[in-house]
């Protein structure tokens, strides 16, 4: 079984420096039908303008992971931590017990187009912490590369939740079959361009809630970025 929600459903906030879209519940969208899927309750896709960003603020006891699209975005936070942000990076920041942090983009004239994904945690109460990895395109042309998951497998970001993410490119001919575990949940979000999941259309910005299915088709992608998230039921 699965359920689509096109881009265009989402929730949405233009505070003039920054747009964003929200799948799920967050701010001031508030939507009983879109509180989270499993341990996954934020996906937010942000444009953020040139040196503007969100001044320290404080985060606990979720799993906060952030994928740029186009641009830069700087973090700083309390735990002594300070690097760039670019596309391919993955960072995972993991709040626990309390973090200070700040997002700015620091481009006098770009714009940063950005995903800001948080996972609950397994437990609460952790201690904070940082991560940070580049994944080349060529590991993910094709196919879906593991990029966050509880072990640090394959060089993976370690996040504190059962959940794994993978981000796969596509174009033409290049498709992907997955096999999925019935019991868990599945969910994939597209980053940009086009792309055939399940059989079905797919944009920018569209996702598919998936569940009880044990296969994942991916294909006939057009400058398709997308992530696919593997979730606890």
């Amino acid at each position: 079984m699965w359920t689509l929600r096109r881009a265009d459903q989402r929730g949405q906030a233009d505070h003039g420096w920054l747009y964003a879209q929200h799948s799920f519940s967050f701010g001031d969208y508030y939507d009983l039908q879109h509180m989270g899927f499993g341990p996954l309750r934020v996906i937010n896709e942000d444009r953020v303008a040139p040196a503007r960003g969100f001044g320290m603020h404080g985060h606990r006891d979720m799993e906060i992971v952030t994928y740029v699209l186009e641009g830069q975005l700087a973090h700083r936070d309390n735990l002594g931590n300070g690097a760039t942000i670019l596309p391919g990076d993955v960072q995972r920041m993991s709040a626990g017990t309390g973090i200070m942090h700040s997002e700015v983009n620091p481009s006098p004239r770009e714009p940063v187009h950005l995903l800001q994904i948080w996972i609950q945690p397994k437990a609460q109460g952790i201690a904070p912490g940082y991560e940070q990895k580049h994944f080349e395109a060529a590991d993910k042309r094709g196919k879906l590369r593991l990029v966050a998951s509880p072990d640090g497998a394959e060089g993976s970001v370690t996040i504190h939740s059962d959940a794994s993410i993978y981000a796969g490119l596509f174009d033409g001919d290049e498709r992907a079959e997955v096999p999925l575990n019935p019991a868990r949940k599945a969910y994939v979000q597209v980053a940009r361009g086009r792309i055939e999941v399940m059989g079905q259309a797919l944009a920018q910005g569209d996702a598919l809630k998936i569940e009880g299915e044990s296969l994942l088709t991916l294909a006939r992608g057009e400058g398709a970025e997308v992530l696919v998230f593997d979730l606890a039921a």
